[in-house]
């Protein structure tokens, strides 16, 4: 496809060929006139009367287009294009052929509607040019062989003019039907399109054994050029990328609007690396600043798979900065197939680390937060962040997240059991990817339907990278969240997107300072200015704050001066599986941290109980 400009953002679009002009749709089509025409021209051979011409000649030119035929519908899908015009101009030679020796004049003008079949296969799958080339040269021949039967010359012009009816015809009905592919403003092929030609491409590539690469493209911050510049300036610029990106590209890549900014390049017959270098490329071709994804197809996968591990790069591609490339290979590493493992099997370990409350002067232990512990045997050193990440790339994370939350959700059952009088919250971190999911509002409330617990006891953790990331889907699902009792919390505050008119705007409840801030809290120094700035700006806003990774008593009494009511740390305890932090709360009668006095734990009123997990009954005294 390539566009002709004309004035300002007025462009007309011409289609260089039909969207089905596809390998497999080419092969099946044409092979099935190829046989359909030898069949029909061996029998007609056989039955048909007279001793005109030469019977054996019509014969085997009937046998040549039926062998013709067979061959494309087994070997065409891995033909190239141009090969299809040599198989239409020999059934052009192959119909003349039979026409001029057929054994008696009627069958020879019979013979001559074959004709149409050249007709309509050209225009279903070549350009106006050459459709017009082989009609050209199938009318000539027609003009030519019906007359050489001793007919009068005009005999020749009603199947010459049939085959150009029918050719203009079904050209111009295939362009319609392939313009539902194509997006209007750009030319290229729309979502519907390309997913079309990636379930041909899947196939061909099933079928060869070739390789196959997919590119999504998203351009960044386009949202402000049309809230700033107005949607024609937008239209100009997705106009002005689609064309400089369409002349890099080999009539075989193909490059499609997506959505909105959003685009998909298809690359056949190419390697992970070739990828990512054609995918720089492009990027260095436009001013317009824009992130990617890469990924590449394996044996077995299916095209949603596909885009679905390519739009995980893209995401990553976004979150660490934007205008990059991000590879998300398709090789499974052992690591994710010990993840799928299990997560099946439920082997993995969810421990807790209390949050605790500074207002009291005694550390009271007011909720838990749910972390993620696994040991893996083909990569011991992981972190629970690559973890995630892994889990992510490989469409795992939908299943992780449900494992840990329903998890979460059930131990939190059973420490509120045991001590009701703490009244704690659940605190769990959700995906970005998960957020962005529409259902995930929904899955989220049938976990709490299943295990009992309050959703006004469960505060959902996401950065706010993760909510920035101009997705309404992830807005709508906090804000149903929050419907519902469940509160938000916004982790790693001071490290992504912060700014005071998002933070007006985002669907919150709670932010839980970057422990980067608390590091940074030091004897020798003046606490970091934008503590105060944030303790001051959550009471303003209404908003609970946590400061996370207090490691000291100094950070502790620092904060506690700031203003901040709750905090937690490996000062006050590490991560804990919940038949071990029920142990430590009953040793210290529901405060967490050292240096607790008998004065403390007797004012809190404290009573130890049973834990269930020993062998005790399950229950809360007060």
């Amino acid at each position: 496809m390539r566009g002709i400009g004309s004035r300002g953002d007025t462009r007309t679009r011409v289609r260089t060929a039909s969207a089905l002009a596809t390998a497999m749709v080419m092969a099946r089509t044409t092979g099935a006139f190829y046989v359909m025409g030898g069949v029909l021209g061996l029998v007609i051979t056989a039955v048909a009367p007279g001793d005109e011409g030469n019977r054996p000649l019509v014969g085997s030119a009937a046998l040549v287009a039926l062998l013709l035929g067979v061959s494309l519908l087994f070997w065409g899908p891995r033909m190239p294009h141009y090969v299809h015009h040599g198989y239409v101009a020999v059934a052009t030679v192959l119909v003349t052929v039979a026409v001029h020796w057929f054994p008696n004049t009627v069958g020879a003008i019979s013979l001559a509607a074959f004709y149409v079949f050249v007709a309509c296969d050209a225009a279903i799958f070549f350009a106006w040019k050459w459709l017009g080339a082989h009609l050209v040269f199938a009318v000539l021949c027609c003009l030519w062989v019906v007359p050489s039967r001793g007919l009068p010359w005009w005999s020749g012009l009603i199947p010459a003019g049939i085959t150009i009816g029918i050719g203009i015809v079904v050209g111009i009905l295939t362009r319609m039907a392939s313009d539902a592919d194509i997006d209007v403003l750009t030319g290229l092929l729309n979502r519907r399109g390309f997913d079309r030609a990636l379930a041909n491409a899947i196939d061909h590539a099933q079928r060869t054994g070739q390789a196959l690469s997919l590119v999504l493209v998203d351009l960044d911050r386009f949202q402000k050029i049309n809230d700033h510049l107005g949607h024609r300036a937008g239209d100009a610029v997705l106009q002005r990328v689609g064309d400089t990106w369409q002349k890099l590209l080999t009539p075989e890549q193909r490059l499609a609007r997506y959505g909105g900014d959003a685009f998909a390049l298809l690359l056949p017959n190419s390697t992970e690396q070739a990828a990512i270098l054609l995918t720089e490329q492009l990027r260095a071709a436009v001013t317009t600043g824009c992130s990617a994804g890469v990924t590449s197809w394996q044996p077995g996968e299916s095209g949603s798979l596909l885009v679905s591990r390519a739009d995980v790069g893209l995401y990553r591609a976004k979150q660490a900065g934007r205008n990059r490339t991000v590879l998300e290979s398709s090789r499974q590493l052992p690591l994710a197939v010990e993840l799928r493992e299990a997560i099946d099997r439920g082997t993995l370990d969810v421990q807790y680390q209390p949050i605790v409350s500074l207002s009291d002067g005694a550390t009271r232990a007011v909720g838990v937060e749910a972390l993620l512990r696994w040991s893996s045997h083909a990569q011991p050193d992981v972190t629970t962040e690559g973890l995630i990440r892994v889990a992510e790339e490989y469409d795992l994370i939908s299943d992780l997240d449900e494992l840990v939350l329903r998890r979460a959700c059930a131990d939190a059952m059973r420490l509120q059991e045991t001590f009701a009088q703490l009244d704690l919250t659940l605190n769990v971190n959700v995906s970005g990817l998960e957020l962005a999911e529409s259902a995930y509002a929904d899955r989220v409330s049938g976990i709490l339907a299943d295990t009992g617990w309050p959703a006004d006891q469960l505060v959902l953790e996401v950065t706010e990278s993760e909510i920035a990331a101009e997705s309404e889907t992830a807005i709508a699902n906090l804000h149903k969240l929050r419907e519902t009792g469940v509160r938000i919390a916004i982790d790693d505050f001071g490290t992504g997107y912060s700014s005071l008119s998002r933070l007006a705007t985002l669907p919150s409840d709670i932010l839980k300072v970057d422990q980067s801030f608390v590091a940074a809290i030091r004897s020798d120094s003046p606490a970091p200015p934008l503590l105060g700035v944030i303790a001051a700006l959550s009471k303003s806003l209404d908003l609970q704050v946590i400061a996370e990774g207090v490691e000291t008593e100094y950070q502790a009494a620092v904060l506690t001066e700031l203003g901040f009511a709750l905090a937690q740390g490996y000062h006050y305890s590490d991560s804990h599986p919940v038949s071990e932090l029920i142990n430590d709360l009953n040793d210290r009668h529901g405060l967490v941290g050292v240096g607790r006095t008998e004065h403390e734990v007797n004012t809190n009123g404290w009573i130890p109980v049973d834990n269930p997990f020993d062998g005790g009954v399950p229950g809360a005294q007060s």
